[in-house]
C-alpha cells in the first residue's frame, strides 16, 4: 500500500477521503495550515499531520517526503480578484515540490472543462489541472460538475431552493444540462487512483448516469423528499451576481460561495468521455443515479450522520487570527463584555446546553435580534445564520455554527467561537463552565478587536444592544441547564 498525502483535509471532500484511504489500507499524511483544525476528528490517531501552506516551497517539500500519491484538493472560493493568482502559485509550488520529493502521482479534483465562456473560478480550476498535467509528476485530473452528497454546497443549495420555494422564477442556467455525480462515486474514484499502475497523465470527465438540467434536479429532489411538484418559471434577466444574492438569501450558502456555483451552472457540463472506466471499472451495480444519491444524502441528514459539510472549510474572507488571550496583549484596542451566573444545575447539564447552542436550539436571547443580525450579514454577502450545525449535540474544533466557527472545545469547561460574519474587526464568543464554592457557574465573554475607526464606531453603536443580547443569555442558558438537569435525573 502507498503513503498518500491529502491536502484540504479540513474541507468537504478531503475530510471524507482520509478515512476512506485509511480503510483501504493506505498510510495517510494530511497537509494542513493548522494542525489544530484536525484535533477532534475520529481518524486523526491513524494519520500523520504536516503543517504547510501550498505556497511555501520548503514546508510543502517536507510534507511530501516519502509520499507516493498526493491528492490536491485545494480550491479558492472567495471573491478576491487575486484568487486565480494564488491558485496558480500554489499549484506550481506543489507540482515542483512533488517532483523534487519523487512523488509517483498527483491526483487533482477539479471542475468541468469547457470553452472560453467558463466562469473565472472554473477557468482557474482548469488552469490548475493543466499545471499538473504539464509538470514532471504524472497527474490524474478528475473533472466533476455537481457533487450530490449530504453537506456539499451544491446539494445544500439544491435542497434549500427546492424545499423553501414551491414556486420560483429562475434564471436561464436552470435549463443548462449537467451530469451530477454522487459523492460516494467521487470518493471511489479518488481512492482507486492510489493503486492504479502505470504512469497515466491525463484528465478524465466523471459524472453519474443521469444527464439533467437544474430544473430536472429540483423536480427530482422534490419527488425523493416527498414534496409536491415545484413550479419553475425561467426568467432570462437574472445575472449570476443577482442569482447568487438570491441564493444567498434563500439557502445557507452565502453569496460569496453561491456565485462560483451559479456561474459554473451557466455552461453545459456533460461528460465528453468515460475513459476512466478503463482504469477504474464501474461497480457491478453501476454508478449511483441522481435520485438514489439524493436519497442517500437525505438519510445521512436525517440520522445526523454528516461527516463533513461545505462549511467545514473556512469561509473566504473570514478572520483566522487566534484569540489574543494574553492579558498584556499589545495588538491594539480590545473590547470585552464579560458576564457570569450561578446555575442551579450540574456542570454536566450546563455543558450539554453550551455544546448544543446554535442551529435549531438558537442562542438563548432575543431570537429576533439574532435573526436580524443574520439577515444583515447575508445582505452584505456574509454567511448569516443558516449554516446551522454539523451535529445537533456534539462539536469539534473547526465546526461551523451559524455565523461562528468553533476555535476551541475543552469538554465540560470551555467553548470558544470565532465570528465569521462580516465585521470591521475580529470577534469571539466564549462560553464556559466553572465551579465556585460548590456551585456551578456559567461564564460568558464577548470579545471584539476593532479594525480602524469604523471598528470602534461599530462597537459603540451596538453597545446599547448588548444587554438585550448578551445580557439575556446567562439567564436563559441557566434555565435551559435546569431543564436539562431534570431530564438527566
Amino acid at each position: 500500500m502507498s503513503l498518500c498525502l491529502v491536502t484540504g483535509a479540513t474541507g468537504y471532500i478531503g475530510g471524507r477521503l482520509v478515512p476512506e484511504l485509511l480503510a483501504a489500507g493506505h498510510d495517510v499524511r494530511c497537509m494542513v495550515r493548522s494542525a489544530g483544525r484536525l484535533r477532534d476528528l475520529p481518524w486523526l490517531a491513524r494519520a500523520q499531520v504536516a503543517e504547510a501552506d501550498a505556497c511555501d516551497p520548503e514546508l510543502t517539500r517536507r510534507a511530501l517526503d516519502g509520499v507516493e500519491v498526493a491528492y490536491y484538493l485545494i480550491h479558492t472560493m472567495g471573491a478576491s480578484s487575486r484568487f486565480a493568482e494564488r491558485d496558480r502559485l500554489a499549484a506550481r509550488t506543489f507540482a515542483a515540490a512533488a517532483a523534487d520529493a519523487g512523488v509517483r502521482r498527483i491526483v487533482y479534483l477539479g471542475g468541468p472543462a469547457g470553452d472560453e465562456r467558463l466562469s473565472p473560478h472554473l477557468r482557474s480550476r482548469a488552469e490548475v489541472g493543466e499545471i499538473f498535467l504539464r509538470g514532471a509528476v504524472p497527474a490524474v485530473v478528475l473533472r466533476a460538475a455537481v457533487i450530490i452528497g449530504s453537506g456539499s454546497a451544491s446539494f445544500e443549495m439544491l435542497r434549500h431552493l427546492t424545499e423553501r420555494l414551491p414556486a420560483m422564477t429562475t434564471p436561464r442556467w436552470v435549463s443548462s444540462r449537467t451530469q451530477p455525480i454522487a459523492v460516494r462515486d467521487v470518493l471511489r474514484y479518488l481512492v482507486a487512483w492510489a493503486q492504479v499502475p502505470g504512469t497515466v497523465n491525463r484528465g478524465f470527465d466523471i459524472g453519474g448516469p443521469d444527464v439533467l438540467t437544474y430544473a430536472d434536479m429540483m423536480h427530482g429532489y422534490a419527488a425523493v423528499a416527498g414534496l409536491p411538484p415545484r413550479l419553475i418559471i425561467p426568467v432570462p434577466l437574472l445575472s449570476p451576481r443577482l442569482s447568487s444574492l438570491w441564493v444567498g438569501l434563500v439557502t445557507p450558502v452565502p453569496a460569496s460561495i453561491a456565485r462560483p456555483l451559479v456561474e459554473s451552472l451557466r455552461n453545459e457540463a456533460v461528460c465528453g468521455e468515460h475513459d476512466i472506466a478503463r482504469h477504474v471499472p464501474d461497480p457491478e451495480d453501476g454508478l449511483i443515479d441522481f435520485r438514489r444519491a439524493v436519497s442517500l444524502a437525505l438519510a445521512k441528514i436525517k440520522e445526523a450522520d454528516v461527516a463533513t459539510r461545505w462549511s467545514s472549510a473556512s469561509t473566504p474572507g473570514a478572520p483566522s487570527d487566534p484569540l489574543p488571550t494574553d492579558p498584556d496583549w499589545a495588538g491594539g484596542s480590545l473590547f470585552v463584555d464579560h458576564r457570569s451566573r450561578a446555575v442551579p444545575a450540574s456542570p454536566e447539564a450546563l455543558w450539554q446546553v453550551i455544546e448544543g447552542i446554535g442551529g435549531h436550539n438558537g442562542w438563548y436571547s432575543l431570537p429576533v435580534a439574532w435573526k436580524l443580525r443574520g439577515l444583515a450579514d447575508r445582505l452584505v454577502g456574509g454567511v448569516g445564520l443558516r449554516r446551522g450545525r454539523r451535529d445537533p449535540a456534539r462539536l469539534r474544533v473547526g465546526d461551523s455554527i451559524d455565523f461562528w466557527r468553533v476555535e476551541e472545545v475543552l469538554p465540560g469547561r470551555l467553548l470558544r467561537l470565532r465570528a465569521e460574519m462580516r465585521l470591521p474587526g475580529l470577534a469571539w464568543l466564549e462560553l464556559g463552565v466553572a465551579r465556585s464554592g460548590g456551585r456551578t457557574i456559567y461564564t460568558q465573554r464577548a470579545i471584539f478587536h476593532p479594525r480602524g475607526l469604523l471598528g470602534h464606531l461599530y462597537w459603540w453603536a451596538i453597545s446599547p444592544f448588548h444587554n438585550l443580547i448578551f445580557g439575556r443569555m446567562p439567564v436563559n442558558v441557566a434555565a435551559a441547564a435546569l431543564r436539562q438537569e431534570r431530564i438527566l435525573s
